[in-house]
């Protein structure tokens, strides 16, 4: 759908197809889901005119009608599932991470949420045999949490047969056991990661638009965006507005966040993982006190919610506490020094 003539919608000239190409909005899909508001800013037309073209872009890209329950069951089919490699916390998810949703997670400090991020920016990238999806990652780091040679710690923890099928699938001559073979595979995994540091709020807003730039040049590409990952989600959010008087921008600013984001996923066919803080309730007598932040947005705008909680020693509890299709449930997995593992 890219690089289609924008100037045969309504309202569209040369100038003001440039200034749309230049925003990113570079397909009749990317307009169909764009809002009138969003577009008016951008190309610098009056909000009739942008739903005008909102509206002949959804035409031309055959979306926004209704459809049946089979002709959805067929879309479904091409969602892909993104392996965690550990059978029980697989299972919880009906197969893995899916891609066109957003999936939470949520834990205190040092529970593992940023070893779970690294771990799929990993598996995405394995062969869809493997249990990946054969795509490359975007990673948006606001807590200086990225590290390559964690990615390396994971990629040689990997199972021999699956770094064998991985190193056959990239042509790299060796086995698992020659370490020269290794080295040059995990070169190869770190420049499928592209990672951005989030200095503020505003930034990382800014990131999520890039994001969607950067899926649609590599949407043809061997190597399409199947993954991106925010980590964390809100700690310049939550560091930047603070007090009850600031809480309302806060939530304007981050449901618009959680939907440009979202919209990658949809358009990409990608999976949403972004990492939350959590806060703790002092009022509370029975149960966890832990509560995940950003309020009822947050909560509604994930399709998956996963807690994550800390046991014994590298044990780590994975709770599923919400999901459109699938029962809540808890797995069991270990952080380990190659990566996340069964117990």
């Amino acid at each position: 759908m890219a690089d289609v003539d924008l100037e045969t919608l309504p309202g569209v000239g040369p100038a003001t197809a440039e200034k749309l190409g230049d925003a990113g909005f570079d397909s009749y899909q990317s307009l169909a889901v764009a809002s009138p508001g969003e577009l008016s800013n951008t190309a610098d037309v009056g909000e009739s005119t942008a739903a005008d073209i909102i509206q002949a872009a959804r035409k031309e890209a055959d979306i926004g009608g209704f459809e049946t329950g089979s002709q959805v069951l067929e879309r479904r089919e091409r969602i892909g599932k993104l392996s965690w490699q550990i059978d029980e916390v697989d299972d919880l998810l009906g197969g893995g991470v899916e891609t066109q949703s957003i999936t939470e997670v949520y834990g205190e400090f040092g529970a593992g949420k940023s070893q779970v991020t690294h771990q799929l920016a990993v598996n995405v990238q394995l062969p869809r045999e493997q249990g990946g999806l054969g795509g490359s990652v975007i990673f948006i780091d606001s807590e200086d949490t990225f590290r390559p040679e964690r990615i390396d710690d994971m990629v040689r923890g990997l199972s021999d047969e699956v770094l064998q099928t991985t190193l056959d699938d990239r042509e790299i001559e060796g086995t698992p056991s020659d370490d020269e073979a290794l080295t040059e595979l995990v070169d190869d995994f770190l420049d499928k990661i592209h990672v951005a540091k989030a200095f503020n709020s505003n930034h990382q807003m800014l990131l999520a638009e890039k994001a969607q730039e950067l899926a649609g040049e590599h949407e043809d590409s061997e190597w399409p965006v199947r993954l991106v990952c925010i980590d964390s989600l809100t700690a310049h959010f939550r560091a930047e507005y603070v007090g009850r008087g600031q809480l309302a921008e806060r939530q304007q600013k981050l449901n618009k966040h959680l939907h440009d984001i979202d919209k990658v996923g949809n358009l990409y066919n990608t999976a949403i993982v972004v990492t939350n803080q959590v806060s703790s309730n002092p009022d509370s007598f029975f149960g966890d006190p832990t509560q995940p932040i950003g309020g009822n947005i947050l909560g509604h705008k994930s399709t998956f919610r996963m807690y994550l909680r800390k046991s014994k020693g590298d044990k780590r509890i994975v709770r599923l506490v919400d999901a459109p299709n699938l029962a809540d449930g808890e797995a069991v997995m270990r952080v380990q020094d190659a990566g996340l593992k069964p117990e």
